[in-house]
């Protein structure tokens, strides 16, 4: 049962032809897709991670028929940009999406963990100077450990478009997962949140 209290961990992956998503141009893509969950009143999306198969998401719902709409919205409209980018047609998803709720302040402070730093975990870091995924919604979030008394968040690249996403209203992601640990900028994420 979904509560809207519980956020949850979306993943969806990507058929073969249409990785690597980890691209400028696909980036857009799906930062422009954002924008479409950004008009919907009953979800929003918290946190993204754009990986090279797949997209991590940590989103919060009133409902199970809000989460439905918003991803399908969301879904069906990266696989037009995206299809429009790569110049093709057809589709963009293997499946529709994998939705995992949320319930304690310690799953919360993990996943938000494993989807901020996912790029770590897949060794996309390496030969980076890059403190933070540009492929991900780092730097909008203001729960790094390395920020801790900092009345400022992490400067972005000057030409850097952050992805749309919104702060969060539960008391899980915005409060609760405090109760542990900061989340360190160099984290690498354990296993499957």
């Amino acid at each position: 049962m979904l509560r809207a209290s519980e956020p949850l961990h979306v993943v969806t992956r990507v058929l073969p032809r249409v990785a690597p998503l980890r691209r400028r141009d696909l980036y857009a893509a799906i930062r422009d897709a954002t924008i479409t969950v950004a008009k919907h009143e009953n979800a929003r999306i918290v946190h993204l991670s754009i990986q090279r198969t797949h997209l991590h998401l940590i989103v919060e719902a009133k409902h199970k028929t809000a989460l439905a709409k918003a991803m399908q919205s969301f879904l069906i409209s990266a696989a037009r940009m995206i299809n429009r980018a790569l110049a093709q047609r057809g589709s963009v998803f293997a499946d529709r999406y994998h939705a995992t709720v949320l319930r304690t302040p310690g799953q919360v402070r993990n996943c938000i963990a494993y989807v901020l730093n996912n790029w770590r975990r897949h060794g996309e870091d390496r030969e980076r100077p890059w403190r933070l995924d540009p492929f991900a919604s780092g730097i909008s979030f203001g729960g790094w450990k390395e920020l801790e008394g900092s009345p400022v968040g992490f400067r972005p690249p000057p030409t850097y478009d952050s992805l749309i996403v919104w702060f969060p209203k539960t008391w899980l992601l915005s409060t609760g997962w405090r109760k542990h640990a900061r989340i360190g900028a160099f984290e690498i994420p354990k296993g499957d949140e």
